[in-house]
């Protein structure tokens, strides 16, 4: 996991309008949410099984994260890589991992090593200021 320093961080802004609007960029809500933090995940790179995420964690400061009207403070982001297997399985969910589809398959390694480390810093840093700082301008 790599964090970074951004203009993100202490941000607050309405949960559903942002989600709204960041959907459209290919951000997801992450998996581990509840309802008084959560994250926006995206894909920045993603190759046989490895796939790098930019991931732009949150607090919840009013309401609950399932609403709408609820209101978000931005904390640290951070890129982190996951590796998978993409080997072929037997079960009524192998087509969709060998083909890296499966959103349920467990990463193999959830906080694997990242190489060239600057690169996908920069690569975060760069999504951030381009997808979500221009809703506080």
């Amino acid at each position: 996991m790599l964090q970074f320093e951004s203009n993100i961080i202490g941000k607050q802004i309405g949960f559903g309008y942002l989600r709204d609007h960041i959907e459209r960029h290919g951000f997801t809500i992450g998996g581990n949410w509840e309802y008084d933090k959560g994250s926006f995940d995206t894909i920045l790179w993603q190759e046989a099984g490895e796939t790098i995420y930019l991931r732009v964690p949150f607090i919840v400061t009013e309401g609950e994260l399932d609403f709408y009207n609820a209101q978000i403070r931005f904390q640290t982001p951070f890129v982190i890589k996951h590796v998978t297997n993409v080997g072929l399985d037997y079960d009524e969910g192998s087509l969709l991992d060998a083909t890296g589809a499966s959103q349920f398959q467990t990463p193999l390694d959830k906080d694997a090593q990242i190489h060239d480390k600057s690169k996908w810093v920069h690569a975060g840093e760069k999504v951030v200021e381009e997808k979500f700082l221009p809703f506080f301008h």
